[in-house]
């Protein structure tokens, strides 16, 4: 592995530190879910789309800027984002006394470029995501901005390690554990936290079919690129996997699956219906992959769902999510 995976001595230290900038978001018990499941499976929920910035990238992103010497703080940061990871960096910024500028996607979502500027970073909008790390790379030579990428890297593993720490801390009972997959950051800090603290967990990534990277990857046993994103969950939406956070993935995930967008759509009204919330659509990937691909083979087992994010707008929600679904 080209870097040293985060120890859980580690986890532990950076979730202490946290305090109170990083919400220690609950688990909750999702009877909604084991209904829809045969007879004996329990299913409970990690609700991290209640975190600051609505979604877990805010661990990975102040791990980030909380590891740059002084130097470095004073030129600031640049990210590239279709929206989640701009605001957490944007937030995590603000936390460390540093500046932002962020290069988005032109078809972000308006509340999440809203957010972003909320926090003070400087926003640039590209047309696709290949331009947008084009963008980026010129901002960190012209500027010398540090590049806070949204996936890959130590800290960042080391700060999604977060999450699987309090789930395991929170619902100890859990034998499989189901997570979202866009580039790979989440799960790969997620699964080796919890692979150290409960190695006999089954750990399954989740990705939608048309951002499939990670699967390619493990398929070719490299990490291996896209040519095109297409999928609504555009947070999920990575063109490409990455050293680290692909072998961490590798070496600690035992199952992925992919979604449609239809799945998507339909766990999005599901959870509107059931539990009230209104989340965007890579935080109904875990209950689409449970309540699909997953349902046979998960009968009787003890599940956590990864709720990982919220940043959508009214509009966009009631216009995605199947009501009738």
């Amino acid at each position: 592995m080209s870097l040293e995976p985060p120890t859980i001595e580690e986890i532990s230290a950076l979730r202490e530190r946290f305090g109170d900038e990083i919400v220690r978001t609950p688990v909750m018990w999702c009877p909604w879910a084991e209904a829809r499941m045969a007879e004996g499976t329990k299913v409970w929920g990690k609700l991290e789309f209640l975190q600051k910035t609505g979604t877990f990238k805010a661990r990975g992103a102040l791990s980030n800027l909380w590891s740059l010497d002084e130097d470095q703080k004073r030129r600031g940061v640049t990210a590239v984002s279709a929206g989640n990871h701009a605001i957490a960096t944007a937030f995590a910024a603000a936390a460390a006394e540093t500046s932002a500028k962020v290069v988005m996607l032109r078809s972000s979502n308006a509340a999440r470029q809203q957010a972003c500027r909320h926090y003070g970073a400087e926003i640039v909008l590209a047309e696709d995501v290949h331009e947008a790390f084009d963008i980026a790379a010129d901002i960190e030579r012209e500027e010398g901005r540090t590049f806070v990428h949204p996936f890959e890297g130590r800290e960042v593993a080391l700060g999604t390690g977060t999450v699987g720490l309090e789930m395991v801390e929170q619902c100890p009972d859990f034998d499989t554990l189901i997570v979202p997959v866009g580039g790979g950051g989440l799960i790969a800090g997620i699964s080796n936290a919890v692979k150290q603290l409960k190695p006999e967990c089954t750990i399954i990534g989740v990705e939608p079919e048309g951002a499939d990277t990670m699967r390619r990857s493990f398929e070719a046993g490299t990490p291996q690129p896209i040519d095109e994103v297409t999928t609504i969950a555009d947070s999920l939406g990575a063109p490409f996997a990455m050293p680290n956070s692909f072998e961490l993935t590798r070496d600690n995930v035992d199952q992925l699956v992919t979604v449609t967008d239809e799945q998507l759509k339909d766990c999005m009204g599901l959870l509107f219906r059931d539990m009230r919330i209104a989340v965007e659509p890579a935080c109904a990937a875990a209950t689409a992959a449970l309540l699909g691909p997953l349902r046979e083979s998960l009968a009787g087992r003890r599940v956590l769902l990864t709720f990982c994010g919220s940043n959508i707008d009214w509009q966009s929600f009631a216009t995605l999510a199947n009501f009738d679904g």
